[in-house]
């Protein structure tokens, strides 16, 4: 089984939208727009998220729990064969884990204009 290839300049056109919706505050539009109804989502170690319907919904208590944000920054951003892996530094107090600053890196696998699988890498 073959799979097509998403052409780098495709993603970097998505990625050029998705930044222009996370500058207007706009992230769950992000998630609606460019998320496959079978997203695989994982933090670090912990186990795997699966399904849109989940981690929307996770997603969503994220953005809930959310006391204030300071900050989201590209820092680096590389593109490959369906495949984009981006570089932040965020800035933020959650009401449960309290103030946090770190850099994270997402590693977003992508088919027919869709992430179907993103990690994310951060300190703990």
């Amino acid at each position: 089984m073959t799979t097509e290839l998403q052409p780098t300049t495709e993603l970097k056109a998505i990625f050029a939208d998705i930044q222009q919706l996370i500058a207007q505050g706009q992230v769950m539009q992000i998630f609606e727009k460019y998320y496959g109804d079978d997203v695989v989502m994982q933090e670090n170690e912990a186990p795997a998220t699966v399904g849109k319907v989940a981690n929307r919904a996770r997603e969503e208590a994220f953005f809930a729990n959310l006391v204030e944000f300071r900050a989201a920054e590209l820092k680096n951003v590389a593109f490959g064969e369906n495949v984009i892996i981006s570089e932040w530094f965020l800035d933020y107090t959650h009401a449960e884990w309290g103030k946090r600053t770190y850099y994270q890196v997402s590693v977003q696998q992508w088919k027919d204009g869709k992430v179907v699988h993103e990690r994310f890498y951060y300190g703990a």
